[in-house]
This record gives C-alpha cells, structure tokens and sequence, in this order.
C-alpha cells in the first residue's frame, strides 16, 4: 500500500506541476498575447499620429501654394472663385475629411464645408479658438485621435492644428481632420493576426512556439513596415505622397549640386520636376461619382508610371494633381520628350466598363491634362523651388487651354508677385478711402439733355500713378474684395447723387460675387436698401446695371435678387448688351428698364451695314417690350446721328463726356435750372426721339 502511494506521490506531484505549469504557461500566454496587441496598438497610433501630423503639415504647405492670395482669407476675406476651386479639390481629396481656417487671434474664418460663405458662430468653439491660439504661437497641440466613430464619420480620425507659413512668416492656423480608417483597420487587422497566431504558437507546443513566435513577428513586423509604407506613400495610387516626393527631390537636389561644386557635373545628375493636373476631372466626380473618380485616378497613375523610367519618382501631391522627379534630365529636349509623352498617353480615352453602364454603352471618358516643368539648375536649386516653380509653370499650361504644357518662365513669378502687391495695395486703398469716384454723363439722345450719370471707381496710386480699371477690377474680382469695393461704390454714388437736383440719376455696377453675397442674395438687397436710406436718394433716381453672364449661373436666385431690388423702386439695367450670351430669355423672365448696347456695336456703325440692322433690331425690340435703349462709347459725331435716326434713347461716350470728379460735373457747369428742365423732358417712356 506504501508503495502504491509513493508511486502515485510522484506522479500527483507531476500533475500538479503540469497544472501549475499550464496555468503558468497559460497566464504568460495570455499575458504575452496582451502584450504583443497592446504593443501594435501603441505603435499602429504613435504611427497614426505622426503621420496625421506629417499629412496636416503637407495640407498646410499646399494650400499656401495652390490657393490664391490665401493670406487673405486667413485676415477674413471671402475667398475668390479661384480659390474657392483650389478649396474644393483640397475638400475632395482623399484622407481629408474637413478643415478648418483660423487668423492668428484663433478666430474661424472659413469652413471647408462651405467655402462660399462666412462661418455660423456655432462653428466657433472656445476649445477650438484656444487651441488656434497655441498652434499661431508655436506651441505644440497634441493630437488627438478618435477610434469608433459612428457613421457615416470615418472610423478612425485624427485632428490637427497647424500653423499656415508663407515663407517664414505664420499667416494663420489650418485645423485638419483626416481619415485614418485604412490604416486603423490596417493595424487592427495586425493585432488580431498577431494574436491569433501567438495563441496557436502556445496549442502547438514549445518547440512550436518558437516558430510561430518568429512567424507573428514577422507579420507584425510586416504590419509595422505597411504603417510605414502608408506614411510614405498615397493610399490610393501607391505613389509617392507629397510629404516623401519633397524629401526625395531634396535629397536629389544636393546630390546633384555637391557634384557640381566638385566640377564633376554628368548628365545622369541632371533632374527636373514635372507638376501634372487633370483637365476637368471635378465633373468626373459630378457626373460619375467618387468611386469612379478614384478608378480613373489610379488608372491615370498606371499609365504615368508605364512612360516613365526606371529612376523616375512619380508622386500624388493632392486630389488630381501629380508629381515627376524626372533624374538623368540633361536639357530641356529630355525634359519635353517625357513632357510630351506624358500628355499623349493621359489623352488617350479611358474604358472604364462601370462609367459605361452609367453613361450609356460604349461611352469612354476622355481627361486630358495640363503639365508645367521645372529644371535643376536652372529654375531652382532645391526642392521649395523646383516644386513653387513647376507649379507656376503648371497654372501657365492650364491657362493656355486643356492638354497644354510650359516650362518655367521667370516672368511669371514677376507678375504674380506684381500681382500680389497690387491686391494689397488694392486692399489698403478700398479700407483707407484712397478711391474715387467719376461719373461720365448720360445724354437723352433727343434734344441732349442731360438725364444722369454712371459712377465709375478710379485709383490714383502714390506710386503707380493712375491705375487703370481693367487693371485692379479683375484683381478685385480674382482676390475676393470685388464685395468690399463694390459696397463702397453703391455708398459713395447714392451719397454724392443725393446732392444732385432731381431726377438726375446715377449707374452703378453690380458684380457677380456681389449676388453672392450671404444666402439667396439677400445681402445684396439689404446692402442697396441701407445705402439708399442712409443718403437719402429716391429709389427711383438709382439704377443697377448688371451683365449678361451673371444669368448663366443660378439663374432663378439672381432673377430672385433683381425682383428683390426692383421691389425697393431702383431700376435694372443689362450692361453690354448683345456681346455676350445674349439670351431673349431673360427679357421676358424679368422686366429690364434698360438696356445698355454694347460699345463694340456703337464702334462699329458706319463702318458695316449688318451692325445697323443689328442695333435698329435690338432698339424695335426693346421698345416694343417698353425698355429704354442706352448705346455706350460714343465717339463721333456720325455714330451719334446714326443712333438717333435707329431711335436710341440715350446716349453715352466721350463725344457727349468724359468721366469726371465731382466737382467738375456738367450739371454744375450748366446750372441747376436749366439741367432740371431737360432732364424731366428726357427721361419720359420710351419713344422714338428726333435728333436735334
């Protein structure tokens, strides 16, 4: 009996080791699966975040460089169409959820969400302002990343803020939320095989341990180097990101110059960046989707990397824009071959069977592209410069048309920069009063009388001198302050018309950004009313001249505004009449009280008998719709009796006046009584007049 215990002694004593050595083996099993998950985890988010904070930095870089006059939006300008566009394609590219743009106090002053209109103050946050306020002095502002986000939110977010450099001064604060959802589940999915394979590793034994332990690190590493690969490359193409592109083009930028500094330069060190943007890609995505947007762009990178060279970097800086570190570019002829044939191959039509079946069988899309050059050397020595300078080239290309490319042209940077010191010059003059207005008379065309006066801006620059109007109204309309001088333009005309005897009247011009404005243009009618109410002119004396093109676009809200406006008593004029779109449609759709010929037509009689025909129809049919007729640019004495004798109502041009100040207005010259006899004998319903 002893015996049999003693024999069963050991063996208990060995069950209980295994026990114990199973609940120890078991206990470290789970401690090392833990472990091994919590340690992905933990690097998958310190990776996470030093990319999102990688990626925010780039958005930041690139919205100095592709959005116009972007120190302006940040001081509280609306942004320009142009850069409303540049706005859009940063919104709809991929990994960009929304961002946010803040001055250096930490106030909002545009949301990616509605880039055409001012901020709701329920999107300005003190927590938000606080953090602006950090991120404008320099300080770091943690990130902060948020998993499991109910939809339709990305899973996975991250949120930045960063300061917004042009050159070395910070001009304002981007916050940026990206998606990180791919690279989340990229990680979760390494954690779970991770532990999988840890907890299999244990069933197997101990030699197996040994394997299958090699064999999750080895997936946890691979895991680490797809974070990394993330971190270096565009998720959805493969290529180059703009953050990596830049590293490499920098590299291969002092490379290149300590061979020349050796003496040793080789056509092999020779490098060119090559910006590409796709011609009309936004109505891809419109007509198509985002699906088949981003199918046409890893298509588009396919067929880039297929002329390419074994050496060549190709990169997705944003949206529908790309990259080519181009080496081995010894001149320009090597640098326009690959130019030429990057355009040749991205005109090719796309067959894309998914776009077919929506847009009919056998339909294939055809996105041309725009492409700008830059070579080391010789437009620049480092990559800020190669990258800043093939993008000019690249806006040079897309002016030209679709499938255009250029080189770099230094005059180019000139302009812009010419351009630039006149939008700020511009804005210190609009906010300082250092603008006036002149007014060119208006003459009824029977008897001559004189019935009112157009106001036009005019800028005398300390400086420049006169500046021109055709040079600082596109400036205006391109850099979003068109609103600013057009308000003070309505204030300063009703004011200086409310001097005047009635019923001299006074023009003024209305934008299109103007109808944009606040929702429904209502502003714009809350604009008019205020001028007209502070100077105290009759509603009747003030008339509102708009052009054709502004009812292309949203035609039903400006038909909306213009009945808004004529409700208030002020008269609508259309502008350029007949050299635009031209559309009789309008005419009827809203009741113009004037229409305004267009100066070409004034030049032109005389000289062709069809522009005769033309402005005796265009005057028949306006009074047959009891619309008055104004020709504009009249200059000589024969288009004047020409247009009496086709029955014009009033006439307008330097014969009859030039634009002038104040103070030398012909009704001050002429004399109060008697302007007031002729001008309420010329401003009756509209009539065929004689000619005196």
């Amino acid at each position: 009996m002893l015996s049999v215990k003693w024999t069963l002694r050991p063996l208990r004593l060995a069950g209980l080791k295994a026990i114990g050595l199973a609940t120890v083996c078991g206990a470290a099993s789970l401690a090392l699966i833990w472990g091994v998950w919590s340690a992905v985890e933990d690097t998958a988010n310190q990776r996470l975040v030093a990319e999102s904070e990688r990626a925010a930095a780039g958005w930041a870089r690139q919205l100095v460089t592709t959005v116009p006059d972007i120190d302006l939006v940040m001081l509280g300008d609306m942004p320009s169409p142009i850069a409303q566009d540049s706005l859009l394609v940063m919104r709809a590219a991929h990994g960009l959820v929304r961002f946010r743009l803040y001055d250096l106090q930490g106030n909002l002053q545009l949301v990616s969400d509605s880039v055409a209109t001012a901020p709701q103050p329920k999107d300005n946050d003190d927590a938000s302002r606080a953090l602006a306020r950090q991120a404008a002095m320099g300080l770091t502002v943690p990130t902060l990343l948020r998993r499991n986000n109910p939809p339709p939110a990305p899973s996975a977010t991250t949120r930045n803020f960063v300061p917004v450099r042009q050159g070395v001064a910070v001009i304002g604060v981007m916050e940026v939320m990206g998606d990180q959802s791919d690279a989340a589940a990229a990680a979760a999915r390494a954690g779970r095989t991770a532990g999988m394979a840890t907890a299999l590793a244990i069933a197997l034994g101990a030699c197996a341990v040994a394997a299958l332990l090699r064999q999750r690190t080895g997936r946890a590493r691979s895991a680490l180097d797809r974070v990394a690969f993330l971190a270096e490359h565009d998720v959805l193409t493969g290529a180059l990101n703009h953050r990596d592109f830049s590293r490499r083009v920098e590299q291969a930028c002092q490379t290149a110059n300590a061979s020349a500094n050796r003496g040793h330069p080789s056509q092999q060190s020779g490098l060119a960046v090559i910006c590409i943007d796709l011609d009309g890609f936004s109505d891809i995505n419109i007509r198509h989707g985002h699906q088949m947007g981003d199918e046409l762009l890893r298509r588009t990178c396919e067929r880039l990397q297929g002329v390419l060279r074994g050496a060549d970097l190709l990169a997705r800086l944003a949206g529908d824009r790309f990259a080519v570190l181009q080496h081995g570019a010894a001149d320009g002829a090597s640098v326009t071959a690959l130019v030429q044939r990057i355009v040749r191959c991205l005109a090719e039509p796309h067959d894309l069977p998914d776009m077919r079946s929506l847009g009919g069988v056998g339909e294939s899309v055809v996105v041309s592209a725009g492409v700008g050059a830059a070579l080391h050397g010789v437009d620049g020595d480092d990559a800020g410069a190669l990258l800043h300078n093939a993008e000019l080239a690249l806006l040079r290309a897309k002016a030209s048309g679709r499938g255009a490319w250029s080189f770099y042209d230094a005059s180019l940077d000139r302009r812009l920069q010419e351009r630039r010191a006149l939008a700020d010059d511009l804005r210190l003059a609009i906010a300082n009063g250092w603008l006036r207005l002149h007014f060119q008379p208006v003459y009824g065309a029977g008897g001559g009388a004189l019935i009112g006066y157009e106001a036009l801006a005019r800028w005398t620059h300390p400086t420049r001198g006169a500046v021109p109007p055709m040079e600082f109204i596109p400036v205006a309309e391109e850099t979003g302050q068109i609103q600013a001088l057009g308000r003070w333009v309505l204030e300063a005309a009703c004011s200086e018309a409310a001097t005047w005897p009635a019923p001299l009247s006074v023009a003024v011009n209305l934008s299109a950004a103007q109808f944009r404005n606040g929702p429904d243009g209502q502003a714009l009618v809350a604009e008019v009313q205020g001028a007209l109410q502070r100077s105290g002119l009759a509603p009747g004396r003030l008339e509102l001249e708009i052009t054709e093109s502004l009812l292309m676009n949203h035609t039903d809200q400006v038909l909306a505004t213009l009945h808004a406006l004529h409700a208030l008593g002020a008269r609508i004029a259309m502008d350029d009449f007949g050299t635009g779109y031209s559309s009789l449609a309008y005419l009827w759709r809203f009741p113009f009280d004037k229409l305004k010929i267009d100066r070409a037509f004034t030049q032109g009689l005389g000289s062709d008998p069809r522009v005769a025909v033309i402005v005796r129809s265009i005057i028949n049919m306006a009074h047959s719709l009891s619309i008055r007729v104004n020709a504009e640019g009249v200059e000589t004495a024969e288009q004047r009796d020409a247009l009496c004798l086709h029955g014009c109502d009033e006439l307008q041009g330097y014969l009859l006046g030039r634009p002038a100040p104040t103070e030398l207005l012909a009704h001050r010259e002429a004399g109060v009584a008697a302007v007031l006899a002729c001008a309420t004998a010329a401003t009756g319903p509209a009539t065929t007049p004689a000619c005196s």
